[in-house]
């Protein structure tokens, strides 16, 4: 059950490591790593500083946030809290995405 599948996870993490990777998408909008701190810079008045949990690794490149960590739930979090900094708005897609995630479009007002 869900005990056996965390052991599963466990021994996958220690063995091959899991990864999630984010795309940031929007003009300005850019991510780097400063030390052990993820800076955000997501069009708001102020830099977000997010610090990096133990055990999780990060690489940034132009708008790639790569994570890696042998715990599949701490990676996972963290991911998800770096995407709740800004998430994809529906009209442009601008803002931090799953690789691979799909952003369903929104029309948009129409000019008579």
């Amino acid at each position: 059950g869900t005990f056996a599948a965390h052991v599963r996870n466990m021994v996958t993490g220690v063995t091959e490591g899991f990864t999630k990777v984010l795309e940031i998408e929007g003009v300005g909008y850019r991510a780097e790593l400063r030390g052990n701190t993820l800076v955000l810079s997501m069009g708001f008045s102020h830099p977000v500083e997010m610090e990096l949990p133990e055990g999780v690794a990060a690489t940034v490149e132009k708008n790639v946030i790569t994570l890696t960590a042998a715990d599949k739930e701490v990676v996972g979090q963290f991911a998800a809290n770096v995407r709740k900094v800004k998430k994809p708005e529906p009209y442009k897609g601008k803002g931090i995405r799953y690789q691979g995630e799909y952003i369903i479009r929104k029309q948009g007002k129409k000019a008579v």
